[in-house]
Formats: C-alpha cells, sequence, structure tokens
C-alpha cells in the first residue's frame, strides 16, 4: 500500500517516526518522532501561541511607530520648535526591541485559543484590521503628545518644559500600547492579571530610565529638558555661566 499520496494531499501531512514507512515520512510536512498522536495537541497549541504573539508584537510595532514618525516630520513641516531628536528616538528603541522581541514572545496562551477554527492556509499574518486598529492607536498617541506640547509651549513654560512633558506623554502611551496589545480578545485592564516577567522588567526599567532622564541635570540638557549652559564673556572659563534662557 502506497502512503504517500495521503500525506502530500493534506495541508500539513503528518507521518509517524518509528512506525511509519520511509515513503509516508519523505512525504509528510511533520514526522512525530513519539508516535504519538497527543504531541500533535501541543503543537497546534503552541503554533497559534506563536502566531497570535506575533500579531500582537507586528501590531504593537506598527502603532508605536506612528507617534515617532510623526513628531519627527509635523514640526519640520509646520515649523514648530523640535520635539524628538536623535537621542529620544534611542531611548524609544531602548524600549521598543525588547518588548518585541522578549516581552510579547513570553506572552501566554490566549483564552479559548484551542476552540478557534482553523486559520485558513492563505490567510495573510498581518492583515488590514491588525494594520488599522495600530495606525488608530499611533495616531491617538501622537495627537496626545503632540497636544501636551502645543498647549505647554502656548501657555509660555518654554520650549524645554514642553518638550519633557511631550515625551513623558510618549513614553507612558508606549506602555500603554503594550499593555493595550497583548491581547488580541480582551482588555488591558484584564491582562493585567496574566503574568509576564519580561514585560514587568521592563516597565521598571522604562520608568526608572525616564525618572532619571527628567531629574538627573547633565541628562537633562542631554535630551533637551533644560537649557544648555554656556560659558559667559570675561568668564575667564572659570565658575560663571550663562544660560539660553532664564532659570
Amino acid at each position: 500500500m502506497n502512503d504517500a499520496p495521503s500525506p502530500k494531499a493534506a495541508h500539513i501531512g503528518v507521518a509517524m517516526g518509528g512506525r511509519g514507512t520511509d515513503v509516508a515520512r519523505e512525504a509528510a510536512s511533520l514526522v512525530l518522532l513519539d508516535d504519538n498522536f497527543a504531541s500533535l495537541v501541543t503543537a497546534v497549541r503552541l503554533g497559534r501561541r506563536i502566531a497570535d504573539n506575533l500579531r500582537k508584537a507586528m501590531g504593537y510595532i506598527l502603532a508605536v511607530h506612528v507617534p515617532i514618525a510623526g513628531m519627527s516630520l509635523l514640526p519640520v513641516l509646520f515649523g514648530w520648535p523640535m520635539v524628538l531628536g536623535p537621542i529620544h528616538v534611542v531611548f524609544l528603541e531602548l524600549v521598543i526591541d525588547p518588548v518585541s522581541s522578549i516581552v510579547f514572545e513570553a506572552e501566554p496562551d490566549e483564552e479559548g485559543i484551542m476552540a478557534r477554527p482553523p486559520r485558513k492556509p492563505d490567510a495573510p499574518l498581518f492583515d488590514t484590521p491588525l494594520m488599522l486598529h495600530g495606525l488608530l492607536q499611533g495616531v491617538v498617541v501622537m495627537i496626545a503628545a503632540l497636544g501636551i506640547f502645543q498647549l505647554v509651549i502656548g501657555d509660555l513654560h518654554g520650549e524645554e518644559v514642553a518638550r519633557c512633558m511631550a515625551f513623558v506623554t510618549l513614553v507612558i502611551g508606549n506602555l500603554g500600547l503594550v499593555l493595550t496589545n497583548r491581547s488580541l480578545k480582551t482588555s488591558a485592564f484584564r491582562t493585567l492579571t496574566r503574568p509576564n516577567r519580561a514585560l514587568v522588567f521592563v516597565v521598571i526599567a522604562t520608568l526608572t530610565a525616564l525618572a532619571l532622564a527628567v531629574s538627573v541635570p547633565w541628562l537633562r540638557g542631554l535630551f533637551g529638558f533644560a537649557p544648555r549652559r554656556t560659558a559667559a564673556p570675561g568668564g575667564g572659563g572659570r565658575g560663571r555661566a550663562g544660560l539660553h534662557r532664564g532659570e
């Protein structure tokens, strides 16, 4: 009896690794080394979790880069003071990279993951609804950060204070995007009960770094959150300094 046609005709042909024939193993897409069909259930669950987490990470990456791009380009187009510089983008990318590669990878299974019907073989991993959802999230964060910037700078608080407030809003919005995209089915509040040690570490590290950036004087100057000091004329290079703006 020829065992090859069935594994070839199936979307994912399965063959026994120990008791199966050589022809079946060569034609199959998947070979069970332990000859236990129960392993298929574990494999399907793992595959669905991986697919879900990939979609979450891709949606988050799209969403978080919308405000970064917008806050970098819009001030140039409309002649506003600079909001984001290279140091701010580097800070954000140091948060985005571990979130995309570690946090979402560690996300547990969604509720009812095995009760879903099979996904169509030709269904795209990154579809239009997911793209629109990510774009909408990113636009909301961008509007919030730019709105804070315009509100503060228009209230005569100064460019540095406005930049600081907008950046804090952007970082907090970034963490909000992480929580929002942790689940494709439930709300961000319900996901808070799901353990993820990588997420806890990233949130603590991000908030600590943000606190240092807005509180340590030389870091404030590096991030443009405070006026930079320059040597005053006639100071002889000792101890005296002037400010671009009054403090």
